[in-house]
């Protein structure tokens, strides 16, 4: 397509892009299925001491490479990219974002909470977000202007975050690998907890864009790939993403080489009403 990193985002343009980006986010899955399939993952471990997969770098070719057919004038950024030393210049603000398999742990573990994500920004923010699911045979999408969808078994249809906060309380959605500390320990404690949902990957902002959970806190550290996608989707479910203390997320570079010039600040993905009930709580 002609668009390019100064090019205005209409809502048409966004849903121009869908096929493709379901294509390629079908094919990737499709690669990561192969691997996982398999009784040998090829695992090796990287540099920062996480796990890396033969799945991994499968749907990171095919992604940056369909990235790039596709819209030849926008930077790709994916971790594996990333990893490999490979940092385009993004300083325009439009740029794709890209975790070619999220949730890697869970992938070799042999759970099925790993993600494909895919997301464009423009001006440093999330407005096209692409998650799929592939060993649950799931496809999420959402972007600025044009709603938020599921694919499954059943066929397409749009979803919503909850519009209320229950009476009962409410349902948080959270990492079973890692651990958020005290900090969310107090904000859980000033809160109505009804249940806690344990996903993997960004699974969890699916869950709160379709309305089965009412909130996703993040107070330990993960990189913008991860978080992106899961952004655009939430926010087109009617959803709201903020920073832990209230503000807006950065998409900008952070000081430092590598995956740690990609960190995120840490976050809350939340419906709506769950958002203003938490506002009273972060600061």
């Amino acid at each position: 397509m002609s668009l390019t990193p100064k090019s205005p985002f209409s809502p048409a343009d966004l849903e121009a892009l869908l096929p493709e980006l379901i294509r390629l986010a079908d094919e990737a899955g499709a690669a990561i299925m192969d691997v996982y399939g398999r009784a040998d993952h090829g695992v090796v471990t990287k540099d920062d001491q996480s796990p890396l997969t033969e799945a991994d770098m499968a749907a990171d070719r095919i992604l940056y490479a369909g990235l790039k057919a596709l819209t030849p004038d926008i930077p790709v950024i994916t971790e594996e990219q990333i990893a490999s030393g490979h940092e385009p210049d993004f300083s325009a603000g439009t740029f794709w974002l890209v975790d070619p398999l999220d949730g890697t742990k869970e992938f070799i573990a042999r759970r099925g909470d790993f993600t494909v994500n895919i997301a464009l920004l423009t001006d440093y923010r999330p407005v096209l977000g692409i998650l799929g699911v592939p060993a649950r045979g799931q496809l999420y999408w959402g972007g600025r202007g044009i709603g938020a969808f599921r694919r499954d078994q059943e066929g397409i249809a749009p979803i919503a975050a909850r519009d209320a906060v229950p009476e009962a309380g409410l349902t948080l959605v959270g990492s079973r690998m890692h651990r958020d500390g005290p900090t969310l320990d107090h904000l859980l404690s000033c809160l109505p907890i009804a249940g806690h949902v344990a996903v993997g990957s960004a699974v969890k902002f699916a869950r709160v864009a379709e309305g089965a959970a009412d909130f996703y806190p993040r107070f330990s550290p993960t990189c913008l790939w991860d978080i992106a996608a899961g952004h655009a989707i939430v926010e087109a479910a009617g959803g709201v993403m903020m920073r832990a203390d209230g503000g807006t997320v950065s998409y900008t570079r952070r000081k430092g080489q590598g995956t740690e010039a990609f960190l995120s600040d840490y976050f809350v993905a939340a419906s709506a009403p769950t958002a203003a009930k938490l506002q009273g709580y972060l600061s």
